[in-house]
């Protein structure tokens, strides 16, 4: 990718601090809320300035304390911080700041996030969109549902987003390296590389690229090392926090509402489905090694994506950002078969479609509806419709 000028890296630079300050004075003062960050913020804050334990009772009643200005009530979220200890390292830049200015700073760091990830997939598919295009996407990109609640909750799901893309992006372009050490990396938020991390390992072990799999290893055992020398105990509070989290959390993942909120099932008909979904995703990936092509190793990635949010740990509607990726692929693939009323055709539909269940279905406490979490169903039927055309398709990939 070539580099950019410096009169227009100067140009970005007043771009993003006029952002940060509009972003102050229009949401963050008067609506201070962005409840997903300030649980992250309040942590990484308290554990540096005052050396507390993120995992404490102290530490989630700050935290709750901070959203509600009292603790969380039994019908409230309480926030508390069931992260990996070194989550906090990516906030560290923002705690210096007053709430109000570091939120800001942190939602103009979100939408950097999320349009650098839509270049290097630009880049990826070698689609060279027009100029209007190219912002027609980044509206899309920043407006449509998943990404825009997520700015609204300070998401850290937009980090994890582009550090996937990046990841993918550096794999394909032979920087093993950096590649491995984006992907440990994007790891802080385990629900969203619980399989994508392992099968990427996985092709790197069977291509022998051992310098991704070295540095995986190397940065990912930085992150947890350095966790232990600052929290010895970390990993206790963490699991403890785990157990907790099913008690407040209503939606976990798409294969839940479908057995148990839409046709109650029960448990047992929610792991068996699970189950299903590891044994297709586990045949995939033997197929993807087999057939040893770009092609089978894209669909492979997408599908394996794909059921993180469908049958993983846990998963939210922020989250669905990553659908972008297999997404980018379809749009490219009509654009240069000049089929635009079919692009444009849905692009709306995702915009306009989720945005009004929203609204249409909004309960109690402005929350919304467990069926807006079957949204990675589309992509599962998308994929399973298009295997041929990915593994046909005309990859310039080094993988």
């Amino acid at each position: 990718m070539r580099r950019l000028p410096l009169s227009a890296v100067s140009l970005i630079s007043v771009a993003l601090v006029a952002n940060v300050i509009a972003s102050y004075y229009l949401f963050t003062r008067p609506y201070p809320g962005f409840n997903d960050y300030a649980t992250v913020w309040e942590a990484a804050r308290l554990f540096f300035y005052q050396g507390l334990d993120p995992y404490s009772a102290e530490v989630s009643l700050a935290i709750q304390t901070r959203l509600y200005g009292r603790a969380a009530l039994p019908n409230e979220q309480p926030n508390h911080f069931a992260y990996p200890f070194y989550a906090i390292y990516f906030v560290y830049p923002f705690i210096h700041a007053e709430y109000e200015w570091a939120t800001a700073a942190w939602l103009v760091f979100l939408e950097v996030c999320l349009i650098a990830a839509l270049i290097l997939l630009l880049d990826l598919f070698k689609w060279r969109a027009r100029s209007l295009t190219v912002t027609g996407l980044i509206l899309f990109t920043l407006l449509a549902y998943p990404a825009a609640r997520g700015l609204v909750l300070g998401q850290v799901s937009h980090v994890v987003y582009f550090l996937q893309v990046a990841a993918l992006w550096l794999f394909v372009r032979r920087h093993d390296s950096w590649a491995g050490a984006f992907l440990a990396l994007s790891t802080f938020k385990p629900q969203m590389s619980i399989f994508i991390a392992p099968f990427m390992l996985l092709w790197a072990l069977w291509q022998r690229r051992w310098r991704a799999i070295a540095a995986f290893g190397a940065t990912l055992g930085a992150l947890i090392g350095s966790s232990f020398l600052l929290q010895p105990n970390w990993i206790n509070g963490f699991l403890y926090q785990l157990t907790l989290y099913p008690s407040y959390i209503e939606v976990s993942t798409p294969v839940w509402v479908v057995t148990e909120y839409l046709l109650g099932l029960g448990r047992w008909a929610e792991i068996g489905l699970n189950v299903f979904g590891a044994l297709i995703m586990l045949w995939a990936w033997w197929q993807a090694l087999k057939r040893d092509t770009v092609g089978a190793f894209a669909w492979t990635f997408m599908l394996t994506l794909t059921m993180t949010h469908v049958i993983g740990l846990r998963t939210a509607t922020p989250h669905f950002v990553v659908f972008l990726i297999p997404l980018m692929f379809y749009l490219r693939d009509w654009a240069r078969r000049r089929r635009y009323g079919v692009m444009v055709s849905a692009l709306t539909a995702l915009f306009f479609v989720p945005w009004l269940y929203f609204l249409l279905t909004l309960g109690e406490g402005k929350f919304e509806h467990p069926t807006l979490f079957l949204l990675p169903f589309l992509a599962l039927i998308a994929l399973a419709m298009t295997r041929s055309k990915w593994q046909a398709a005309d990859f310039d990939w080094s993988v």
